[in-house]
């Protein structure tokens, strides 16, 4: 296998194994005009398994989806092919139209302009809950 180094742009490392295509469709780059790959069960010292992510452009990147998914998730922002800076998101405390409520009685089922908010309940089971109507995330 042959990727090219990063000119501009992200490497997203220690991603747990299997969570890597979630967090690549949550970010869009599914969609977007930039050059990205996503790398499965990497092997790895720290995790055993692991997915990588390369976006090969400048682009803006969510860092609270990247919290959301795996907040052990390493983000490295290149610049003129050197690394600039080292991050690794928390999981935040709320989320914005990142995830949608499934209870069909929500408000947000029925107002579609308004926003998807979850607020982060127990951050150590990772669970998320609707402002609205308390309903958990899955």
């Amino acid at each position: 296998m042959n990727i090219d180094a990063i000119r501009d742009g992200y490497v997203i490392d220690h991603i747990k194994a299997g969570d890597g295509l979630k967090l690549f469709y949550l970010l869009g780059l599914d969609s977007a005009q930039a050059s990205a790959a996503l790398i499965k069960n990497a092997t790895s010292h720290k995790l055993g398994r692991k997915d990588i992510i390369k976006i090969d452009a400048d682009i803006k990147v969510n860092l609270d989806i990247i919290g959301y998914v795996d907040p052990t998730a390493t983000v490295s922002i290149i610049k003129d092919g050197k690394l600039v800076k080292k991050l690794h998101p928390p999981m935040p405390e709320l989320l914005t139209n990142v995830i949608k409520c499934k209870n069909p009685r929500c408000i947000t089922m029925t107002e579609q302009e308004l926003d998807h908010v979850f607020r982060l309940t127990d951050k150590d089971n990772k669970v998320y809950r609707c402002i609205y109507c308390e309903t958990k995330a899955t």
